[in-house]
């Protein structure tokens, strides 16, 4: 290590440039010249230690009189600071052997020794008692030693000189010389990891404890603190400041200039002749950053009207340039799949040679499962045959295919119409309806989609910054997102998607290839992809998820103008008019009502299920056998009353297959179906969370069981159902009751399904809950008409203050006394037939 070795060690290898000039070295004394040892011979001839921590690690070095300090700079690379940092690394020895190895004859020197041995001459009457290396500030101390005949300051001039007619440039730094400065103060060397810079902070400190330290005007630092280089600028500490001590600020244009003058200027004092006061002020030298640490963050932090804006344009360009190319390449996988192993014809291959051991049984089943379609289908051929007639036509409208639970509406759409298109896209509303949360309803439609990758979590952390922004700027960042942006985005990069699948036929070679996308898009309908949304406005009673079945609708309508895909809707609610509506003002719905079987059908379907399964044994199907004929003559009163629903219908062939008679398990269907009933809609309704009252639905089940079909207008004029039009929507999209419509007005009420007919006649058979639930609707009834006597009598009160009861007023005073009397007749029915009910509830389990 530099540091740790003398200088007579240092040049123990002797350099060429030394060989070639074998001169004798002379110091000047009183006498003249006289030969003196070589540089660096110490006088008791042994080598002393030096380091960056001073000498004995006091941190100062010691001068008795006639010795002097030169301080070097531009004798180590200044930005070497990163050194200091690296685990189990001396930078010293380190910088020390690395320089060293560089430093050859023909280049400028190198290391400490060289450069000090070249800047000092050989006529120079002084002796070199020790290095000292300051690798962080790039320079060396030399500490010597003169005869009393000559000073210092005349030997720092003779220096000078002798460097200014032989300049050393070194390699790191050719465009520099090495300056060298007599050390006037009392240089503090310290190993603290302190970064030089270009400003020095200037303390005043008195010379003794009981004296006083005067305050340095501008002129007096800038006399002082010039000669080691530009000074930019002298700042002098605020008038009003009470930092102890006292302090200036003086800025170099460089840090070498400011490297230079804290290691000759610290521990100065300045006598009183030049303006240090009474007792003279020491100086106290430190290198103060302009910046301090942290500035950028601190900056940050203090600009967030700045920052964060910058920071979204960041993320948002981020985004589009790098996360929404891989999205779209998803989605259109995710459509084409392209990325399904099952779809591969080689592990269909495979799959099939696997598994045709098992040939027989997967045939009996699907064979049994394919009969029973194809009766439905061929029931279903016409709207079959519409529906793929309508995706050949360029027309670019929504088609709506509307049926109940059951009626197989997907089965029509996936497994016959598109049976043969390539690219379909199947979005599911139930799924991202039944997610709970923002993010939870992002992932569920980004992976209806295969939008990924998505960071549904963010929109959490995003809430968070911007409410913290609206506490620091008062006003929102733009950070965060609503559920509406982030929605938006998937259907954008899912519109792009689609738009390359529709695209992807196109040739360069074709003949229409002149045309632009749109127009070659509108001339070729068979080529664009198809979106099914699937349960669409499945439970839309709720607001959040009526913005979301909206935005689809919009996205939908945003497909189908741009002729980028054909979209059909399959929906369960009859008033799906009023969402599309909006997205489609102008345009006319190609829809298709799917409705249940017809008894024809429904009873062909049961027996084909039935017969089918007396194949599987002979034992069997002699029992099957014994009792076809006394089950088929049951058959056809049994699917008048189960209707044509197809669930209920292979309920119903499931049970006759277990071994019970048509007229049984049509009975356990019904009763099955009255406690789903009164489960979900009359006994365990939360009315805070639901938008019809038990004595409503039961009102409904009890009429509906005297009437197949209730007047939709005259149930409205009912007491119970003042807000009668939104529980009957609402009780409609429970599946309850259907409401019919004709000319584009409800008109009528029905069951929800076929069985619920028969439900309702065995729930109305019941006379102990058909007690409990009249006597509900009597108390409510009493209710409504106290309410209404009572606001008779309030308005009685208010006409009987008035003096002489003017002739005006006595006709309204009829008129209330009238409603008066009527609403209390009424009350006295209600009463007379709930004790009735009360009997039956007293009397009976």
């Amino acid at each position: 290590m530099i540091g740790s070795r003398t200088l007579r060690s240092a040049w123990a290898r002797p350099p060429l440039a030394r060989a070639t000039n074998p001169r004798k070295q002379y110091f000047y004394t009183a006498n003249g010249f006289r030969p003196r040892p070589a540089l660096g011979t110490l006088p008791t001839g042994r080598r002393k230690a030096t380091n960056e921590a001073g000498e004995d690690e006091t941190g100062h070095i010691d001068t008795k009189p006639n010795e002097g300090i030169f301080f070097f700079d531009n004798v180590f690379p200044l930005k070497l600071q990163w050194l200091n940092l690296i685990p189990y690394l001396n930078p010293d020895k380190f910088l020390a052997t690395s320089l060293q190895k560089v430093n050859q004859p023909g280049l400028a020197l190198a290391d400490t020794s060289s450069i000090i041995k070249r800047a000092l001459p050989d006529q120079m009457p002084l002796k070199v008692l020790e290095v000292l290396p300051r690798l962080r500030e790039g320079g060396a101390f030399v500490k010597f030693s003169h005869d009393g005949a000559i000073t210092a300051q005349e030997l720092e001039n003779t220096l000078k000189e002798y460097m200014k007619e032989k300049p050393i440039t070194p390699w790191f730094n050719p465009l520099r010389t090495v300056r060298a400065f007599l050390v006037q103060g009392k240089p503090w060397i310290e190993d603290l990891y302190r970064v030089p810079c270009a400003r020095i902070r200037v303390e005043f400190m008195p010379t003794t404890p009981e004296s006083s330290a005067a305050e340095l005007t501008q002129e007096t630092l800038y006399s002082l603190f010039r000669r080691y280089g530009k000074i930019s600028e002298i700042i002098p500490q605020p008038s009003d400041s009470k930092v102890l001590p006292k302090f200036a600020y003086v800025d170099y244009t460089r840090i070498r200039f400011a490297t230079m003058a804290k290691n000759c200027m610290h521990g100065f004092t300045v006598p009183t002749e030049e303006g240090g006061g009474k007792a003279g002020t020491l100086l106290r030298l430190s290198y103060e950053s302009k910046r301090k640490k942290g500035w950028f963050w601190d900056w940050i932090s203090n600009h967030p009207r700045i920052v964060l804006p910058i920071l979204v344009a960041l993320l948002t360009a981020t985004s589009v340039t790098v996360f929404d190319p891989i999205r779209t390449f998803f989605i259109r996988m995710h459509i084409t799949h392209g990325l399904h192993l099952e779809d591969q014809a080689l592990y269909r291959y495979i799959k099939s040679q696997l598994s045709r051991g098992y040939d027989i049984i997967r045939f009996r089943k699907q064979s049994e499962n394919d009969d029973n379609l194809r009766i439905i289908w061929e029931d279903r051929h016409e709207a079959i045959q519409q529906l793929q007639t309508w995706l050949i036509e360029t027309a670019d409208t929504f088609i709506v295919v509307q049926g109940p639970r059951g009626a197989g509406k997907k089965e029509l759409v996936m497994d016959q119409a598109l049976k043969d298109r390539p690219n379909k896209l199947i979005i599911d509303c139930k799924k991202v309806q039944e997610a709970r949360g923002d993010s939870n309803t992002i992932a569920a439609a980004a992976d209806q989609v295969g939008y990924k990758p998505v960071f549904s979590w963010m929109n959490s952390i995003s809430s968070m910054v911007d409410l913290a922004a609206m506490g620091t700027i008062g006003t929102k960042t733009g950070f965060s997102e609503t559920l509406d942006s982030q929605l938006a985005k998937i259907w954008s990069n899912t519109t792009a998607a689609l738009k390359q699948i529709a695209l992807a036929p196109r040739k360069n070679d074709d003949k229409d290839m002149n045309m632009s996308d749109d127009e070659w898009l509108e001339a070729h309908p068979d080529a664009r992809p198809v979106v099914i949304i699937d349960n669409f406005l499945h439970k839309s009673n709720e607001g959040a998820v009526n913005m979301v079945y909206d935005k689809l609708g919009e996205w939908a309508a945003t497909l189908t103008t741009q002729n980028i895909a054909h979209v059909i809707f399959l929906t369960t609610d009859v008033s799906f008019s009023k969402s599309l509506g909006k997205a489609l003002p102008d345009r006319v719905f190609r829809q298709i009502a799917l409705s249940d079987c017809t008894p024809e059908v429904a009873k062909k379907l049961v027996i084909n299920q039935i017969t089918r399964d007396s194949e599987d044994d002979e034992e069997e199907s002699k029992v099957t056998e014994s009792r076809m004929r006394s089950d088929l003559d049951e058959l056809d009163g049994v699917i008048q009353v189960l209707g044509g629903r197809l669930t209920d219908l292979e309920f119903l062939a499931r049970r006759i297959k277990a071994g019970e008679s048509p007229g049984k398990a049509v009975r356990q269907i019904i009763e099955q179906s009255a406690s789903e009933i009164l489960k979900m809609y009359l006994l365990d309704v939360d009315v805070a969370n639901r938008k019809w009252t038990p004595q409503q639905a039961w009102y409904l089940v009890r009429e509906l069981a005297a009437n197949e079909t209730l007047r939709y207008n005259e149930l409205l004029l009912n007491d119970i159902f003042k807000d009668g039009e939104v529980v009957l929507q609402t009780l409609e999209q429970a599946e309850l009751i259907s409401i019919s419509s004709q000319n584009g007005r409800p008109y009528g009420i029905k069951p929800g399904k076929p069985v619920f007919q028969a439900a309702f006649e065995y729930l109305t058979e019941d006379e102990v809950l058909k007690a409990r639930l009249d006597l509900a609707i009597l108390t409510q009834l009493i209710g409504i008409e106290n309410k209404n006597v009572d606001k008779y009598e309030l308005e009685l009160k208010t006409l009987g203050e008035y003096p002489g009861t003017p002739s005006e007023l006595k006709p309204r005073i009829k008129w209330c006394l009238d409603k008066a009397a009527a609403s209390h007749a009424k009350v006295e029915k209600y009463e007379t037939q709930a004790g009735r009910f009360k009997k039956i509830l007293a009397e009976k389990f």
